[in-house]
């Protein structure tokens, strides 16, 4: 396995933990699509206030803020991650758009 963490393990990931609260969560469906978005979103708030809280030089260098600033960056990720499996969003579906969406960008200006 390589070491880089891919969108396909991370989505393995996010669906051991569906199964595990399987009796608690709701599964995830087009249906819960916007909920998870709106999730996500509020974890990027999360983000963006450790940036305006701490400052940017505190992430950069300060252990502790370091840290809450990652986790909160892999809640993100992970609402993503759902957000991607509520759609049926493939790894693949995703990494065609995205290089296209890079060659575009590449040929702007």
């Amino acid at each position: 396995m390589a070491d880089d963490l891919g969108f396909r393990q991370m989505q393995d990931i996010q669906r051991e933990l569906q199964e595990k609260y399987k009796d608690k969560w709701s599964p995830l469906s087009p249906e819960l699509g916007r909920s998870t978005l709106l999730w996500m979103m509020i974890e990027a708030g999360e983000v963006a206030d450790i940036i305006k809280k701490d400052g940017d030089r505190a992430i950069a260098e300060d252990a502790d803020v370091r840290r809450h600033f990652i986790e909160e960056m892999c809640d993100v990720m992970m609402y993503f991650n759902d957000l991607m499996i509520c759609y049926g969003v493939t790894v693949d579906e995703l990494k065609d758009v995205y290089l296209a969406k890079h060659r575009k960008n590449m040929e702007r200006w």
